[in-house]
């Protein structure tokens, strides 16, 4: 369902909300945070899948307050590299709209991101409001001086996030934080998800990232996910 986001000084934010089937007592919650397309209509599909599992899934729209789409995915990667920005505020304006809701518990939200959404979900991870970050190829910060636990997935022909996957389980590993990072060798980036066949994802399919959806590498790591999401959310 459509949902708008109170923002505190600010207009409200657009999302959509996924919701278990029923009328079941405070249920666990995942913030959703796009890849670099935006609201399309595979994200929202991804949120009801994870919303039939018993979740409550919101994806806020980040890139609603335009004026231009392109502007605004160059402005979540600049807030995504400095830790902070316009864009944080309005997650955390997202994370409080779930936590507000009866059928929500508000102890047991996660987040979960993919491609950018990853990168801003390995930031959130180091917040102590997050119970557990499922990040898919995103950016990695170079110092994490603290996290959730943490399970992520990655291609290894994705050449650009390679290296960053490596670091990441390295660091998870000394901070001795719950993780299960894994690296498909058949995958490259993107592949959990049917990316549009337009332009970016030709050109990506061509490049080092090697963009595309991996069947096999997507289907063990949603099995992965949902086991580890289930057992520290």
């Amino acid at each position: 369902m459509d949902v708008e986001i109170p923002c505190d000084g600010r207009p409200p934010l657009p999302g959509v909300l996924s919701l278990p089937e029923g009328n079941g007592g405070p249920r666990p919650a995942l913030l959703l945070i796009y890849e670099i397309l935006g609201m399309t209509e595979e994200m929202k599909q991804v949120a009801d899948d994870f919303a039939a599992e018993g979740y409550a899934v919101l994806i806020p729209d980040l890139f609603a307050r335009g004026p231009f789409k392109a502007l605004c995915v160059a402005r979540a990667m600049r807030a995504v590299a400095a830790q902070r920005g316009r864009e944080f505020d309005d997650l955390e304006s997202a994370r409080q709209f779930l936590a507000s809701r009866p059928d929500v518990d508000p102890d047991r939200i996660g987040v979960i991101g993919f491609c950018l959404g990853g990168g801003f979900a390995l930031v959130l991870a180091m917040r102590p409001e997050y119970k557990v970050a499922v990040p898919f190829y995103g950016d990695v910060p170079e110092t994490i001086p603290r996290s959730c636990p943490v399970v992520a997935s990655f291609g290894e022909r994705d050449r650009i996030f390679l290296k960053k996957a490596k670091r990441l389980a390295s660091q998870l590993d000394a901070l001795g934080v719950p993780n299960d990072v894994k690296i498909y060798p058949e995958a490259g980036h993107a592949f959990y998800t049917r990316t549009p066949a337009g332009l970016l994802a030709k050109l990506g399919a061509m490049g080092p990232m090697n963009v595309g959806y991996h069947e096999p590498s997507a289907q063990d790591a949603r099995a992965r996910v949902l086991a580890f999401v289930r057992e520290h959310l």
